[in-house]
């Protein structure tokens, strides 16, 4: 199955690279390229991606803004957030929003490629510096009751965590796919979120899991 990629980004050089990277690799497709939010949005209304690349700070409507106007509208949606920027505020309300990963600019060209792969297979992926900032960020807030996840289902997190596809996680833990994703459905309801991305989230906030 090839994946479709839309481009969103204002540097029109980055998009060139980064298009003909992508189209280089068998099982990918750039299918469409914005400039800011607001294109990006139409792209998916009438192209139907799988996954999004989008950058941060854009003219007119910017990434943050558009993460959440689209999750709300295509929940399925697979997001990629390639950005310079490393801040708090824009890393979480991104991956709050529903978007799968939190990449730098500064990662290989193989890490990009490696994402998209990973989300399309129901993973996450996170820049390493940012896995520890986020941990760094909240060092000094108590660390919750987590004792309402069973054994299972906290193992099952920590894998989330880690970035694991379901049938990773199956493998992993020698059991069935069926089973993982009882396990995470149990989870979403047990932490209050609804998609991956938040409850990986709330374990890393929370201090659910050690990574």
């Amino acid at each position: 199955m090839t994946v479709r990629v839309v481009l969103c980004d204002d540097h029109t050089i980055l998009r060139d690279g980064l298009r003909n990277l992508l189209n280089s690799e068998d099982d990918l497709e750039v299918v469409g390229e914005a400039a800011d939010g607001k294109q990006a949005i139409e792209l998916v209304e009438s192209l139907q991606p799988d996954v999004v690349i989008m950058d941060i700070n854009m003219p007119g409507l910017g990434g943050v803004e558009a993460v959440e106007r689209l999750i709300a509208k295509y929940p399925s949606l697979r997001i990629l957030i390639l950005t310079m920027f490393n801040q708090d505020e824009y890393l979480f309300r991104t991956m709050q929003a529903g978007a799968c990963g939190y990449l730098l600019k500064d990662s290989p060209v193989t890490e990009v490629i490696d994402a998209i792969r990973t989300v399309m297979q129901g993973g996450s992926v996170l820049h390493p510096d940012l896995t520890h900032k986020l941990l760094a960020s909240y060092r000094e807030k108590e660390k919750p009751d987590g004792e309402k996840l069973s054994p299972r289902e906290h193992e099952v997190l920590t894998t989330l965590v880690k970035g694991l596809s379901n049938k990773e996680i199956a493998e992993h833990l020698f059991i069935s796919e069926t089973t993982v994703k009882l396990h995470i459905s149990n989870i979403y309801r047990k932490l209050g979120v609804k998609s991956r991305s938040q409850a990986i989230m709330h374990a890393v906030k929370e201090k659910l899991v050690v990574i």
